[in-house]
């Protein structure tokens, strides 16, 4: 992997989530170029939520790098689903892109069932990655709405696509789930955003003992730092923005290339065989605990 540079972003901000990661300046490193495939998941078949952009495009082209079909959700049609779509079949495997909201369990069932079928009737990997945050300083003025929705998006849509993926899964598949430092260290300006990767945590652990259980699929998670993602623009202000990952012990934000490893591990079960419930820590060196 490449140095990376250690400077701050330029000063940037988008007025709505999703961002779209064609408008962030540098651009996130999340195509894979330099990884180096070695067929860990040769003929599998993934549904990645949130995989347009950031770490979601990145895992996703990952998995195709090591030789899965994919299927992305996403929330909104911009070029980002597109570009990711482009870039996974250039790696000659299928892809199929489906725009909704993950919170919505009528979508997620309908969405879930079209996943299977373009997938062959199966679905080995689960990768739930869709995520919003809305920034708030103050718990007296928090937005009940936006509280609810970041709710619905970050911790129920993970529930809906665990309900609804399982019974496509065959014996010896992986659901990966998307957590954050947050869960360990929490956010004092993003409360109810750490609030739902704490409970990704617990919900992680529980499903990983039933799902072994009754089907032997494994779960795991994985908990991001700072991460330079079109969510980050469309988070915070410009401020905010330029000064993003200042504070983590590599002196930088991380890039979606350095996390989806993380994910291709868990999903390999090559890799993996043994590690269910547990939770890796992509985060720029930051120690955690718990």
């Amino acid at each position: 992997m490449p140095e990376r540079n250690k400077t701050l972003q330029p000063p940037q901000s988008q007025d709505h989530q999703p961002g779209i990661e064609a408008e962030m300046r540098p651009r996130p490193e999340s195509a894979m170029r330099d990884w180096k495939p070695s067929a860990k998941l040769e003929g599998k078949a993934a549904l990645v939520t949130g995989g347009d952009s950031g770490i979601g495009r990145a895992v996703a082209i990952g998995f195709a790098k090591e030789g899965a079909d994919i299927v992305i959700l996403y929330k909104e049609e911009t070029q980002d689903a597109a570009e990711t779509k482009r870039l996974i079949e250039a790696e000659g495997r299928r892809c199929l892109a489906i725009a909704g909201d993950v919170g919505d369990a009528a979508f997620m069932s309908g969405a879930i069932g079209r996943a299977a079928e373009f997938l062959g009737g199966r679905i080995d990997v689960l990768v739930n990655n869709a995520a919003e945050q809305h920034e708030c300083e103050d718990i007296a003025e928090i937005d009940e709405a936006l509280v609810e929705r970041t709710f619905r998006t970050n911790i129920l849509g993970y529930i809906w696509a665990a309900k609804y993926v399982v019974p496509h899964m065959p014996k010896g598949g992986a659901i990966i789930n998307t957590t954050s430092v947050t869960a360990y260290r929490g956010s004092p300006h993003l409360v109810d955003y750490a609030s739902t990767k704490g409970a990704i945590v617990a919900f992680t652990r529980s499903l990983s003992g039933q799902l072994w259980e009754s089907r032997k699929i494994r779960v795991n998670a994985v908990a991001p730092g700072p991460i330079w993602t079109p969510l980050i623009p469309a988070s915070f202000d410009e401020e905010r923005t330029a000064s993003h990952g200042s504070s983590a012990r590599m002196g930088r934000a991380g890039q979606p290339d350095e996390v989806a490893p993380s994910y291709i591990f868990l999903a390999s079960d090559l890799d993996s065989s043994y590690i269910s419930g547990q939770v890796l820590h992509p985060n720029g060196g930051e120690v955690v605990n718990g």
